[in-house]
């Protein structure tokens, strides 16, 4: 089951209103920072979120949204550097762990990515693909072979398993290690590889083993390894 959390949205046009309600079904509170007041008519007499209207990267605006105590922050505004200095700003002034920006511009995704910015690129933007990294517990099949028999999921990864190696990894959990984006750059593994926090971790696990793998991955290592 996902914790509820509070969650900021830079950005009241059509993929932050989408994202909006789709949290608010999820159970997670919502507020949404626009700097034109007209926008948040897109959210509709059923929003039940805070509607803040100020720049989205402004200190005093986000404090009033909640960025204090928010677990994740969105920006899709229509400004490809509004979008990365405000999730800077709530990544490195304000400390939420969960921050993505939404670009126009897709030559920029790799600086971003340096930054330690995940981004997504408006050529390939799903409102799904914004809620699976802004709520990353558990796992999420990216893809299955033929029989669906074996799967390669995206695995969220709790913060004591950065430092083991792909060997250790693998011995504990029983899954395959497939690859690991690292700093927007997809790179194969070998046995010693070690975990960073920030990877994004995809494993190979039988269909039927998915369920279980993803718990191994959100206990302590330390659980597994004494289990």
């Amino acid at each position: 089951m996902v914790l509820a959390v509070h969650v900021v949205i830079m950005g009241c046009g059509r993929v932050g209103s989408t994202l909006a309600h789709s949290l608010e079904t999820a159970g997670h509170s919502v507020a949404v920072v626009d700097l034109d007041a007209g926008a948040f008519r897109r959210l509709g007499p059923d929003f039940r979120g805070t509607q803040v209207t100020g720049v989205g990267f402004d200190r005093d605006t986000l404090i009033e949204a909640g960025i204090e105590e928010a677990g994740a922050f969105a920006a899709v505004s229509s400004g490809d550097n509004s979008n990365i200095i405000s999730a800077r700003v709530a990544r490195e002034t304000f400390g939420v762990e969960n921050v993505v920006a939404r670009i126009y511009d897709p030559r920029r995704a790799e600086v971003y990515a340096r930054l330690g910015i995940p981004t997504v690129a408006t050529v390939r933007w799903t409102a799904d693909e914004m809620l699976r990294r802004l709520i990353p517990e558990g796992a999420h099949s990216v893809w299955s072979d033929p029989s669906g028999h074996v799967v390669l999921a995206e695995i969220h990864f709790a913060p004591g398993w950065a430092g083991r190696s792909v060997a250790k990894i693998e011995e504990l959990t029983g899954a395959r290690v497939g690859f690991l984006t690292r700093y927007g750059d997809a790179m194969l593994v070998t046995s010693s590889t070690a975990l960073q926090d920030g990877d994004v971790l995809h494993v190979l696990a039988r269909r039927e083993d998915v369920e279980r793998v993803t718990a191994a991955f959100t206990a302590d290592p330390e659980q597994e390894e004494q289990g």
